[in-house]
């Protein structure tokens, strides 16, 4: 069965929790934030153009941007309880960088969220209980890291491995937080919300979208078997920012449907599980330093 994320959290009292969701005023983010508010959190949604969202306080913020995340973090008071490091972009179609000199996908996949959970430790850790949720994807399966040429440099730049990098990359963050926060409380996981229509998919050209089965010749979007609604999509990482997690694990990631992934190799012809490149402890620490040296 594949509930929602309001399905999710049915019976739970979020009364008193802080929590912020990033890339919260559409899609999967909007969904999840109207969840936890739903439930009693004091929510707050962050975005590159805010807009007004009943119940929710939506605060301008550029992840690429490592000055304003900065501002950011230094400007929050008080313990919090999850965050949701949900924003995100995808297959833009030619190497771009970040002000940071990282390549753009990355940059705000993940070494922005990377900056901002660093920012918030102190407050994550004085909650004592806190979750920190990662969205990441299917396509980790496809690429890891590659700590040779990170940013496209000399490789060929290619859209989906640099998106499916970012993504791993997400899940090494989560793997890296739960081995280094586990003394302060902090648990983090990463979950693959599946393959649902949003604003992710605005670099994605018509040809490709209708070779997944998801474009018309006429340009209707299609919903194939296997896609889901942007509640249902919104359920894995609500999960994990606020529901009971099956035997409270840290480090993990788990499929669409909310279960643990089992490790699996990788490649082309993988179609499920999380590859053991994006759970690779080495490769997670390894990443962790370059961040930090990158973020200052």
């Amino acid at each position: 069965m594949t509930l929602t994320a309001t399905e999710v959290l049915t019976g739970i009292d979020l009364t008193g929790r802080r929590m912020i969701v990033t890339g919260g005023t559409s899609g999967i983010g909007l969904e999840t934030a109207r969840a936890l508010s739903a439930a009693g959190a004091d929510v707050t949604v962050t975005a590159r153009r805010p807009l007004h969202l009943a119940g929710l306080r939506v605060v301008t913020l550029d992840l690429t941007d490592l000055d304003a995340v900065r501002a950011f973090t230094t400007g929050w008071d008080g313990p919090l309880h999850a965050l949701v490091a949900n924003a995100g972009v995808m297959a833009i179609p030619e190497r771009r960088l970040s002000p940071a000199g990282w390549e753009l996908q990355l940059a705000t996949n993940f070494l922005g969220h990377f900056a901002l959970a660093t920012g918030l430790h102190t407050h994550l850790r004085a909650a004592g209980d806190a979750r920190v949720a990662i969205v990441s994807s299917g396509a980790q399966l496809r690429s890891g890291v590659d700590f040779e040429d990170i940013n496209f440099q000399r490789r060929p730049y290619d859209p989906w491995t640099a998106y499916a990098q970012s993504k791993a990359a997400g899940v090494l963050l989560a793997v890296e937080i739960a081995k280094r926060w586990a003394p302060d409380g902090v648990v983090a996981n990463a979950a693959n919300p599946g393959r649902i229509h949003t604003n992710l998919q605005r670099h994605v050209d018509a040809a490709t979208m209708r070779a997944m089965g998801a474009m018309d010749e006429s340009g209707n979007l299609l919903h194939p078997a296997g896609f889901k609604t942007p509640q249902q999509g919104a359920a894995p990482a609500t999960m994990l920012a606020a529901a009971p997690v099956p035997g409270n694990v840290t480090g993990r990631y788990f499929e669409e449907d909310r279960h643990e992934a089992t490790v699996v190799p990788g490649g082309p012809d993988a179609e499920s599980g999380v590859a053991s490149w994006s759970m690779d402890p080495a490769a997670a620490t390894r990443l962790w330093d370059l961040a930090e040296r990158a973020i200052g």
